[in-house]
Parts: structure tokens; C-alpha cells; sequence
């Protein structure tokens, strides 16, 4: 049997256009909970305070259709849940009412669920010789069913040493409760599939209305799957992006996180979207993260303020 993604160009950008374009996203995947639908988790990517039309989080328009979705195709009833933790320099409570999730909830009566205030438990993992313990929400790991909603977007790994992109793997990054999640970054390939071994979205739609490479672009985009690492190695190749040269999804795809030996693409053509996607230059990006570095020591060694702990290990 074939692994299924679908990709759905959206035609209105607009709440019905975004609607139609998830539902078609959904529909061609067939995608149906088995068994008794009581409970669902929906992790957008909610970086920072940065709203959706910079291409950075996931519109929360695309997150309203998918609880219509499941509310109109698979049950009425199930109670749904919108879900992030805390980050090194962001707060969920203020990111939630910020960028209008806090007002989705009320219209569509849901829960909000802070993940870093959850009760917790630790999980263990081993990626290839690497062993992280993680702390995980108990809520997250007992749900019914999670949806991961992450963004279509290129960025730096910690430090900048290469870029990476930001989608359906990485998202999950944002489930480990621990809000210092930088802490992690020295071994941050390895954090991001070992959190995908630990947490397995039952599926995966992700927002590329407005995504982000060189520069944010409307690119009117929503890819869906039921397998995590299929959809980023389409999300890759919609970049313009060879999946096999990014670290964290060759890792993946060698711990078997995955399948991606045979990708059913439906809808549209990849090639044709990628020659629209803004690439970064690897070169460009590396000459202007580090000037951006420069400029920062410098701003350091006159100001005399602190230096991170992130960049003394640059």
C-alpha cells in the first residue's frame, strides 16, 4: 500500500478559500480515526510573537477548518485541544491570545492546553548512539488522536551552521515540555527525531498559504499525510530542497521514524510549486548569519551585556 500526501493549492486566501483547500487536502487522503473518536490535539507551530502573514506560524484559519473537519466528517463530539509549550524567549499565555488562537478556542469551543504546565513524565530515547530523556505532557502522550499543523518554512539550525527546514519533524520539537528548550540544541537533530519516535502524529496537514524561504511568499499551499517524515520529504522537494541532504530527516529516515520508500504525491506537482518557492542560497545565508553574529559580539563587547550560553558555543 502506497504512503499518501496529498497537495492542495489554495485558490482564495481567504476563510472559505482555506476551508475548501483543507478539506480537498483531506479528502484525497481518505483519512478516517478507527474506533471511537473521544479526544484530539492540534499542535500548530506558534513561533515566538510572530503573526501568520510573516510566514513564521501557522494560520490559525487553517486550524479553525481542520476542527470544522472533524467535527463535520468524523464526530460532533470529540473534545479538541490546541496545544504548545513554553519556549527560551516565549510564553504560551501571551502567544495563544497574540496571535488569535485565544479567540479560535471561544468560537469554536475548544481548549487551549499549555503542554510546559501539564503534568509531565520523563521518556528516554536512544538515536543512533545518542540517548536523551525528554519531558513529555501526559495529556499529549494518552490523546486519542494528535494533528500536527506546522509551517512551510527554511531556517537555521542553532548557530546557523546549515540551514534546515522547519516543518512536520522539527514542529514536534515544540511538544517537550521543558520551556529552555535551547538547551537542546548542541544535539538538536537527534532531540528532533527522538521526539518523533516518542510522539507519532496520527496525521499531519501543513500551512504553506504563507511560507517562508528567502523571503515570506503566498504560496497557497496545504500538504497533508498521515505519515510524518513522507510529508517533510514532500515539504523538502516543494522547497526545492534534496530531503536526503538535511540531517534531521536522513537521521529519521535511518531510524525508521518513516516510510518513504513509497510516496504517493496526489494533486498537484511538486515541480511546478517549487520553481515558485523563494530558495535560500546556502552561501548567501551563511555570509549573512554571520555577519549578523559580528555585529552581535560587537553590540556584546561594547555593551558588556551578557553573552547567551547558546552563542559562547558557537
Amino acid at each position: 500500500m502506497k504512503n499518501k500526501v496529498s497537495l492542495t493549492c489554495v485558490e482564495d486566501f481567504n476563510g472559505r478559500g482555506i476551508k475548501e483547500a483543507a478539506y480537498h487536502a483531506l479528502d484525497m487522503l481518505n483519512c478516517k480515526p478507527s474506533g471511537n473518536l473521544k479526544n484530539v490535539m492540534i499542535k500548530p507551530n506558534l513561533c515566538y510573537y510572530w503573526d501568520y502573514s510573516t510566514g513564521e506560524t501557522t494560520d490559525p484559519r487553517l486550524v479553525s477548518s481542520i476542527i470544522d473537519y472533524i467535527r463535520e466528517r468524523w464526530n460532533p463530539k470529540t473534545e479538541i485541544a490546541i496545544v504548545e509549550s513554553d519556549a527560551s524567549a516565549m510564553r504560551t499565555r501571551h502567544v495563544f491570545k497574540m496571535l488569535g488562537y485565544e479567540a479560535l478556542a471561544e468560537e469554536k469551543s475548544v481548549e487551549l492546553v499549555n503542554l510546559s504546565e501539564d503534568e509531565t513524565c520523563e521518556k528516554e530515547v536512544t538515536v543512533g548512539k545518542c540517548k536523551v530523556t525528554l519531558p513529555l505532557s501526559k495529556s499529549l502522550l494518552e490523546c486519542n488522536f494528535f494533528i500536527n499543523v506546522p509551517k512551510l518554512k527554511v531556517g537555521p539550525y542553532a548557530g546557523g551552521q546549515c540551514l534546515h527546514i522547519t516543518c512536520a519533524l522539527k514542529n514536534l520539537f515544540g511538544c517537550i515540555s521543558k520551556p529552555r528548550k535551547v538547551d537542546y540544541h548542541p544535539q538538536l537533530s537527534e532531540v528532533i527525531v527522538g521526539i518523533n519516535k516518542l510522539v507519532k502524529p496520527s496525521l499531519t496537514v501543513v500551512d504553506g498559504i504563507v511560507a517562508l524561504g528567502k523571503h515570506p511568499v503566498k504560496l497557497g499551499i496545504v500538504i497533508a499525510g498521515e505519515d510524518n517524515l513522507a510529508v517533510d520529504f514532500v515539504a523538502a522537494k516543494v522547497m526545492g530542497y534534496n530531503p536526503w541532504k538535511i540531517k534531521h530527516l536522513r537521521l529519521a529516515a535511518e531510524e525508521k521514524v518513516g516510510d518513504v520508500k513509497d510516496v504517493e504525491v496526489v494533486g498537484e506537482n511538486i515541480e511546478n510549486i517549487c520553481k515558485v518557492f523563494p530558495k535560500r542560497s546556502r552561501l548567501g545565508f551563511k555570509i549573512r548569519w554571520g555577519m549578523q553574529l559580528s555585529l552581535l559580539r560587537l553590540y556584546i563587547r561594547i555593551s558588556r551585556d551578557i553573552v547567551p550560553s547558546v552563542l559562547e558555543k558557537m
